[in-house]
């Protein structure tokens, strides 16, 4: 039998740990979710875009485009599902017309929160297991994995928290 932990001795000088645990981190902390989105024949990229719409109502489709990093092409079909499902509103802007600004339903804000929910015990279950200091350096860890270039973006969304 092989040992699947040789690649830890193999590679020395990578973080093979952390990289292993971060896969099975991310493994069960989409589990719950995707089983709740299975149901409703959606995926992880509705997941995406109903979790930043909710984050920030009124957000154009530009700016989603430049957080998901995905064609529009790909967009318009996850939008398309989530506005004629009625998760997700659509509406001109007030001074541009041509802008597209997105905002949750009720039904789709409901549903943000059922999904968010489960995520949220998993990540608060992880931290009551861990010293009070752990969130920052957790939060932080994060930020930094985050391309310097998207921390602009961080601070809109307001999830860097003050952290630098």
């Amino acid at each position: 039998m092989a040992d699947i932990n040789s690649a830890i001795y193999d590679f020395p000088e990578m973080p093979i740990d952390v990289m292993g645990l971060f896969f099975f981190a991310y493994r069960d902390f989409v589990r719950d979710a995707d089983a709740l989105l299975d149901k409703q024949g959606f995926g992880r990229a509705h997941h995406r875009v109903i979790y930043f719409v909710n984050l920030r109502p009124g957000m154009t489709v530009a700016d989603l485009l430049d957080i998901l990093r995905i064609t529009k092409q790909s967009l318009a079909r996850v939008l398309r599902q989530l506005v004629d499902s009625g998760y997700v509103a659509q509406r001109h802007g007030e001074t541009d017309r041509r802008q597209r600004l997105l905002y949750p339903t009720e039904k789709g804000r409901q549903f943000f929160e059922v999904l968010s929910a489960t995520q949220t015990r998993r990540i608060e279950a992880a931290f009551a297991k861990l010293p009070d200091h752990a969130r920052d350096a957790v939060r932080g860890f994060f930020i930094e994995m985050t391309e310097p270039s998207d921390r602009a973006m961080l601070k809109t969304l307001r999830l860097d928290s003050g952290i630098s």
